[in-house]
């Protein structure tokens, strides 16, 4: 199971995939240049959304889902937060994602 976390720190946003950068997944779609946010809705934070779906479960579902997974989950988080794959998935599925996984 993947374990994904993020930190505001004095040095700036930190976000991980099992302690590695998470990957902001432009090649996918750039909401924004400027990397992560979190606790309200905008790009930055889609842009979150999107890296943190496709990390977990693939490039359609986060093409599809980053929004509603934004507005219903990324704007909830602290200044620091943890996240399993297994939970992004059971969000995606309650907003009715049919999730094919390898």
């Amino acid at each position: 199971m993947k374990y994904y976390e993020g930190r505001r720190t004095i040095d700036g946003i930190r976000v991980t995939v099992d302690g590695v950068p998470l990957d902001p997944r432009y090649d996918l779609k750039a909401f924004t240049g400027l990397g992560f946010e979190w606790s309200y809705e905008g790009d930055a934070p889609q842009q979150l959304s999107l890296a943190l779906i496709a990390d977990a479960v693939g490039a359609d579902p986060a093409l599809q889902w980053s929004e509603q997974f934004m507005t219903s989950v990324v704007v909830c988080f602290d200044n620091d937060w943890q996240l399993t794959g297994d939970e992004i998935q059971n969000a995606l599925r309650s907003f009715g994602a049919s999730l094919t996984l390898t």
